[in-house]
Parts: structure tokens; C-alpha cells; sequence
């Protein structure tokens, strides 16, 4: 049963530090876990799949979740999976780990590496590698909740355990979310998940943003209208590309002329598509485009900045209204993640006294996104949440980028290959301290 009541963060601080011997029992629990949770890692490595067909790995580890004692429902959002352990009255506290792959063909050279191949919604049959670390996340997910159910006398409350599905689409979260996570299973006072990080750090580094850590996301597209004709008459037509082109550029003085400079923004055309012959002009161009903001009314500004560009520069260009460009935005779109600032202090206070000051530290916040951001805004006064990195950067990776400027494989890269054995051990004993930190026993 959900407890009326949750100490205070101070409180959970002072518990916390106040039992410094658990970190070492957690850790020798976790040691003798290692193997098999590296066992585990790797398996997940080789055989990735896809978002919202992610149907073998749900069900592998939803057995593993049943096998510790866990109260499992799959299905959840279509693919996930919702673990619940009641271990008496206390807080709720929810832990989450994403199970999808990317389509990318791996490059790694690991002798695990993933030989999977998929057919995606473009139709193009690909490789299908985890090069976002999800598989890293998964295999310390099942190792904290391996170690929580190792020291269940050490807590109370009701813990929740979710694997949700297609977070690479930004659809997988709000897909859970409306398929009861919050009605049909207890509804957390606290959620927490990590995510792997190519950073210039040594592996197992911990990082964490208070306040906004990742992006808005949005996916506009513009249909430019024109009118077509022979390119060697270019005045009797309206060229949409050169209207395209213009539209290019305008929509980047948004973020110069528009958008505070102490609030960042980004606006990226990433694809622009037009004509199919050297001497036709078209009657149409498509702009694909992504909006990067952070707050609700910055994002708003750089939508409405887009569509009165596209609109502005149609009149500039002599178009009828019915020809005017269309704008669309994707929706839903991947909000903005919001860690929240005390709650986040606090975690990171406790990081700091289980691994250490050098192995925790506070990083800038991003551009990328990730729907995570969902769990706190479904309950923004209720739920407080906070997700932070664990470096997976390889000695190898540092000494490279320290003494030759090379780059760091990132994130979606096909060379992309963490030091999974440290983010692993980082991530259950962070997840799992974490837990036990806010459920602590009564009298204890």
C-alpha cells in the first residue's frame, strides 16, 4: 500500500549517510552477480531488436523478474514490462531501463556483436545493433533488482520495475503511460534511470543535471508549394526550391533575432527533397526539419518563428494563400526532460558518499532527447524523477582523444562498443543504493 507520507529529502540525506556499511555489502553482493549479469549483457548485445518488436527481449527478462519473486505484467505500451515487489508500507519508487535497438549496422569487431538484421517502417532492410548502450541498461536494471531482492530486509515500500519499449521513436513511455502505468499498477513518488554517455570521463563516471538535462524534440515538415515550368523559362514559374532555399535560411534567424541567447535552441533542416531533372522546375519541395528547445514557451516561439518564416516568405515569393507552404509537427513529440533540482541534489549527495567525489560529477545539459521525460510530466505534482549518465568511455577511447584528438565514438555510432562491464556495475548499485536510500526501514 502507497504510504500518505514520504520523509523528506534532508531525512533520506541523513539516512543515507548515516549506514555507510551497506554500500559495502551492496557491492559484495553485486560482485558475486557480475558474471552472470556480463552473461546476460552480452546475449542482449547480439541479438537486438527494433522498437515495439522488442518481443523475445521482453520476455527474457520478464522471466528473470518473475524468477526474483516479482508480480510481472508484459504488454504494457505494447511491448513493455511492469515488475512490482510490495515489501510493506513506504514509498513508491520506480526504476526503468529501455530495451530497443537501433537500425544500424554494427561495427564494433566485438565477438558479440550483433548480426541481427530488420525490415523498419522506411522499408529498407538494415543491421539492427544496440548502439545507444540500451542493452547496458537492461543488464543493470536486472542487476539492481537482483541485489534489491538480495537485501529486501533492508528496505520497505513498494518498488516498481519497468522495461519499456521504443524509446528510440520517443513512443514508448507516453505508450505505457496510457495504457494504465499509473492506474493499473502503483503510481510512484520517485523515478529514476540511467543512461550510458560517451563523455571525456574514465568509465563508471556519474553525471547528473539538475533542472533541464535533455530537449525538447520536435520533427517539422514543410511542404513548400510552387509553380512548375521549363527551366530555361524560370519567369513564368514560382521555383519552390529557390523558395525552399530561402525558407532555409530564414528559419535559422528564429533562433538569432527571436529566441533569447540564454535560452539555447537549435533549429537543423536535415533533409530537403525537390524535382527529379535537370531542366524541370517542380511545383513542390519537402523540408524535413528538427526543433531542439527546452522550456514549453521556447519551443512554442521556435514553432510559431517556423511558421511565419514558411508563410512570410511565400507572400515574398508572390504565392496565392492556397499555395502558401504547409507546416507540420509531429505529434506526440518527445517533451523536454526536467530532473528535478533538489531531488537531483540529493541523489547526487548519496552518489558522491557510495562511489566517491571523483566518480560523480555535474554535467551540462544536452540537446539530445529522450522520452523519459514522460514519467514526471503524466504527474508533475506528484512524481519526482531524475535520469543521470554513467560514462562508458574505454581507457583506450580517453588516451586516444587526450593525446591524439581523436573523437569519441558516440552514441548511434556503429563503432560505438562502452566499457559495459563498468557501466553495468555502476548502474545496478546507483539504481539499487538509490532505491534503498528512499525506502528505508522503519527503525533502521
Amino acid at each position: 500500500m502507497k504510504s500518505n507520507s514520504r520523509p523528506t529529502l534532508a531525512a533520506l540525506a541523513v539516512m543515507a549517510f548515516a549506514t555507510p556499511a551497506s554500500a559495502q555489502d551492496l557491492r559484495a553482493s553485486l560482485a558475486e552477480d557480475m558474471p552472470g549479469l556480463m552473461e546476460l549483457y552480452r546475449d542482449l548485445h547480439a541479438h537486438p531488436e527494433l522498437s515495439f518488436e522488442e518481443h523475445k527481449t521482453a520476455a527474457k527478462l520478464a522471466k528473470r523478474m518473475r524468477d526474483l519473486g516479482f508480480e510481472v505484467t508484459e504488454g504494457v505500451g505494447q511491448t513493455g514490462v511492469v515488475s512490482v515487489m510490495k515489501n510493506g508500507d513506504g514509498p513508491v519508487v520506480m526504476l526503468r531501463a529501455d530495451m530497443d535497438g537501433l537500425p544500424v549496422i554494427e561495427q564494433t569487431g566485438l565477438p558479440f556483436a550483433s548480426k541481427e538484421t530488420a525490415t523498419p517502417a522506411s522499408g529498407v532492410t538494415t543491421g539492427v545493433m544496440h548502439a545507444c548502450g540500451h542493452d547496458t541498461h537492461m543488464a543493470g536494471f536486472i542487476g539492481a533488482a537482483q541485489l534489491l531482492v538480495e537485501h529486501k530486509d533492508e528496505w520497505q515500500g513498494t518498488l516498481v520495475m519497468i522495461l519499456q519499449p521504443a524509446e528510440e521513436l520517443g513512443l514508448g513511455a507516453i505508450a505505457m503511460i496510457e495504457d494504465g502505468l499509473y492506474t493499473r499498477f502503483p503510481k510512484p513518488d520517485y523515478v529514476l534511470a540511467f543512461h550510458d554517455a560517451a563523455a571525456p570521463a574514465p568509465a563508471g563516471t556519474i553525471g547528473y543535471t539538475p533542472g533541464y538535462a535533455l530537449a525538447n524534440v520536435d520533427s517539422v515538415d514543410i511542404t513548400v508549394k510552387g509553380i512548375g515550368g521549363h527551366g530555361a523559362y524560370p519567369h513564368t514559374t514560382v521555383d519552390p526550391i529557390v523558395l525552399g532555399s530561402a525558407i532555409v535560411m530564414k528559419v535559422q534567424t528564429v533562433v538569432s533575432r527571436n529566441s533569447s541567447p540564454l535560452d539555447p535552441a537549435v533549429i537543423t533542416v536535415g533533409s530537403f527533397h525537390a524535382g527529379a531533372k535537370h531542366n524541370i522546375i517542380s511545383d513542390e519541395a519537402k523540408l524535413q526539419l528538427t526543433v531542439r528547445s527546452y522550456s514549453d514557451e521556447s519551443r512554442q516561439l521556435l514553432l510559431d518563428g517556423i511558421r511565419r518564416v514558411a508563410k512570410g516568405e511565400a507572400i515574398t515569393a508572390g504565392l496565392p494563400e492556397e499555395l502558401h507552404p504547409v507546416v507540420t509537427v509531429e505529434d506526440p513529440y518527445t517533451p523536454s526532460t526536467f530532473n528535478d533540482p533538489e531531488f537531483s541534489e540529493e541523489r547526487a549527495a548519496s552518489f558522491r558518499a557510495r562511489f566517491g567525489e571523483e566518480r560523480v560529477m555535474q554535467w551540462p545539459a544536452v540537446m539530445g532527447g529522450e522520452d523519459f521525460s514522460q514519467f514526471r510530466r503524466a504527474s508533475p505534482e506528484d512524481v519526482k524523477s531524475m535520469i543521470f549518465w554513467i560514462s562508458g568511455t574505454t581507457d583506450e577511447m580517453l588516451t586516444a582523444l587526450n593525446e591524439e584528438g581523436k573523437p569519441l565514438p558516440s552514441l548511434h555510432s556503429p563503432f560505438w562498443a562502452p566499457d559495459a562491464e563498468k557501466v553495468v556495475a555502476t548502474g545496478a548499485e546507483a539504481l539499487a543504493g538509490a532505491a534503498l536510500d528512499l525506502m528505508p526501514r522503519s527503525g533502521g
